[in-house]
């Protein structure tokens, strides 16, 4: 009877011991349960007349939207130089815009606009297809919109950086841009990225890098053109997590990619950043059209007043966007475009944000 009790002990002991081995082995302590859902109504056609904009609105039927993008069809010739993104940004209804006082402007958004808009010239292929990125989890269940704004810029060849920072103990998840008035059709925003709102990154002037994490802050850059000014304004837009949630154990991870160009006039580039087996779920994304190294330096703008960018959205590792419905969407791409001048030394940047929620 003795050995049999020995023997019982030992195999409990064994067990136990098993049990504390699967709870200490990364991977196979918890399973991330961050899901998204990609949604998209397909293009708006416009704007149809020069200095204006159209609107158009991806909405979220389950879940919260954690980030969005945009693109565009411009069509041929040099008239596809004059359609431009004026905003990517999240709305509480499908058409309010976040415009008014800075800090915590709304909390558990469920839609994201895609507003585009031209300048002085336009043709019949011009439109705009919004994309929501439709988020859930079983941790993070609330989020928040942190908005920021700065006047300007206003003046030719010159950038307008404003930074949104997340409330301490929240995750960033995602962000968006917007310029306003549509009537300077000279002034756009040529990037939204991912930062830290610390000393390293510039507090938002230098972008977060490959392999980051957990940055806190979203930069949006107004470039202005032919140096129109109307009360110029450049607005940045944070998607965090919202308040009294433990996110210690929640990771998001940035993955960003760089490729030179476009130079020639009327021309264009896209760059494709995406998300890693071991990465989480690419929960939102972010473009640039800049003068280079970003991530190193505080930004600067491109080789040319007339360049602009013209999608930033959810796609293939080829750069295809996503269709509607997507459930498995690992790639973020960034389509940019010059103007009627030929852009030296210009670079395009794509940024994913790819989320683990520890749980």
């Amino acid at each position: 009877m003795r050995k049999m009790l020995l023997r019982r002990t030992a195999a409990g002991k064994a067990l136990a011991l098993s049990a504390l081995l699967v709870l200490a082995l990364p991977g196979t302590a918890y399973a991330n349960t961050v899901g998204v859902t990609v949604k998209t109504p397909g293009a708006t056609m416009g704007p149809g007349s020069a200095f204006s904009e159209i609107s158009t609105d991806a909405a979220c039927s389950s879940g919260l939207v954690s980030g969005g993008g945009i693109n565009q069809a411009i069509g041929t010739g040099t008239s596809s130089n004059g359609n431009k993104i004026n905003g990517t940004s999240p709305s509480p209804d499908g058409s309010t815009e976040y415009t008014g006082s800075t800090g915590v402007v709304g909390t558990d958004v469920t839609h994201w606009l895609g507003i585009g808009g031209s300048g002085g010239a336009v043709n019949a292929s011009f439109s705009s297809t919004p994309y929501a990125m439709c988020f859930s989890s079983s941790l993070i269940n609330h989020t928040q919109v942190v908005m920021n704004k700065l006047a300007g810029p206003t003046s030719s060849g010159t950038v307008g950086l404003v930074t949104a920072t997340c409330p301490a103990n929240t995750r960033l998840l995602g962000g968006g841009a917007r310029i306003t008035p549509a009537s300077v059709g000279s002034l756009k925003p040529i990037a939204s990225f991912p930062t830290f709102n610390d000393s390293a990154h510039g507090f938002g002037q230098k972008a977060a890098a490959d392999g980051e994490t957990n940055p806190d802050s979203w930069t949006a850059v107004g470039w202005n053109g032919g140096g129109g000014n109307s009360n110029n304004t450049t607005y940045a837009y944070a998607i965090c997590s919202g308040n009294n949630i433990n996110v210690a154990g929640a990771t998001v991870k940035v993955r960003h990619s760089e490729v030179s160009g476009p130079t020639a006039a009327t021309s264009g580039r896209t760059v494709t950043a995406g998300c890693g087996g071991n990465d989480g779920k690419l929960v939102a994304g972010g473009a640039a059209i800049s003068g280079g190294n970003v991530t190193t330096t505080n930004f600067t703008g491109p080789g040319s007043v007339g360049d602009h960018l013209n999608g930033s959205y959810p796609s293939d590792s080829g750069g295809t966007p996503v269709g509607d419905g997507t459930t498995n969407a690992a790639h973020w791409t960034a389509f940019t475009h010059t103007g009627g001048g030929s852009s030296p030394n210009t670079c395009s940047d794509a940024w994913a944000l790819c989320a683990d929620d520890g749980v």
